[in-house]
């Protein structure tokens, strides 16, 4: 979708699905409203999905009227990460993760335009709004045996982007649970590390744990086939677990298989609540302040203009 000067697009690509026929693609109710409000910590806005393509704004607006107070919208590209840092600039409901997504990492290596790529990760890391990188980690789901390398590589290069910028760190982790954790135990994690969509056992759950890393929980917390799930998250310390929704994906039960948005956080947590035999208020209270902890308050920098890193002049 086109823009003009100094305007951001709504959207910069559409999810790939949407043309198979397998999908319910009209976005589902709203749900009844949290009581004590919650951020969604890991978000793609920038993609166009469903029958109805929201904007960033209405997202936004109607996370709001449930109870979300805000959300982390995550790049995985140089192109995404320039458009999450200037939504997070222009939106005081959003701040910004930057990076290379794991699955790209690779293909940019072999075409010889990696190095390139992570310096303007590197770069929007340094700008005020943008609190995270990520995300970044390993998908051996994907990524063949040969190009693995070349992934693990772009993983500690991000790492060490996180830890030179005092932010957090986002790890997207697919079928690698113990290769991740062994690079970030080689390498030393940034301080403030989340495993994004946790997807491991009460087993890695303990090792998050011992290591003070975060677990974020999405969707997939509520299907009926994900016990092992549910483990971890009573595994995981309190203090140490968040709530996201990777909108457009992963849109918690009831609604399962249609378009995802943040609105449908309270879904997701209550879900949560209800496994961890805790009050609903509670928990929610407990994420927020987690939240904040790992990316600080969403109102401690400034709005603004990032200027010509966004544009990629």
């Amino acid at each position: 979708m086109s823009a003009g000067p100094g305007e951001l697009p709504a959207h910069i690509r559409a999810r790939g699905d949407l043309e198979t026929g397998n999908r319910q693609v009209s976005y589902p109710p709203l749900p009844t409203p949290l009581q004590v409000g919650v951020y969604d910590n890991h978000a793609h806005l920038e993609f166009a999905d469903g029958d109805n393509p929201m904007d960033y704004t209405e997202h936004l607006d109607r996370a709001g009227s449930v109870g979300v107070l805000g959300v982390v919208q995550v790049g995985t590209d140089v192109e995404t990460s320039r458009w999450s840092a200037a939504l997070a600039h222009r939106e005081p409901r959003v701040l910004a993760a930057v990076a290379i997504h794991p699955n790209e990492a690779p293909l940019l290596h072999q075409s010889g335009e990696l190095e390139n790529a992570l310096a303007v990760i590197d770069e929007l890391a340094a700008m005020p709004r943008v609190v995270a990188v990520g995300e970044t980690g390993l998908d051996f789901y994907r990524t063949p045996e040969e190009l693995q390398g070349a992934q693990r590589d772009a993983f500690r290069a991000h790492i060490e982007i996180a830890k030179r910028h005092g932010i957090a760190l986002q790890i997207h982790d697919r079928d690698a649970h113990e290769a991740v954790v062994e690079v970030l135990l080689d390498v030393g994690a940034p301080e403030k590390t989340v495993f994004h969509c946790f997807s491991g056992d009460a087993a890695l759950a303990e090792v998050l744990s011992a290591n003070g890393w975060y677990a974020s929980f999405a969707g997939t917390v509520t299907f009926k086939n994900s016990e092992g799930l549910r483990e971890a998250l009573r595994t995981m310390p309190r203090s140490q677990i968040l709530v996201e929704t990777d909108t457009p994906f992963l849109t918690p039960v009831p609604s399962r298989g249609k378009p995802n948005s943040p609105y449908m956080i309270p879904l997701t947590v209550r879900s949560m609540a209800e496994t961890l035999e805790m009050e609903e208020s509670l928990l929610a209270a407990q994420l927020t302040d987690n939240t904040i902890d790992v990316y600080g308050r969403f109102d401690d920098q400034p709005l603004g203009e990032l200027g010509s890193v966004l544009r990629g002049r």
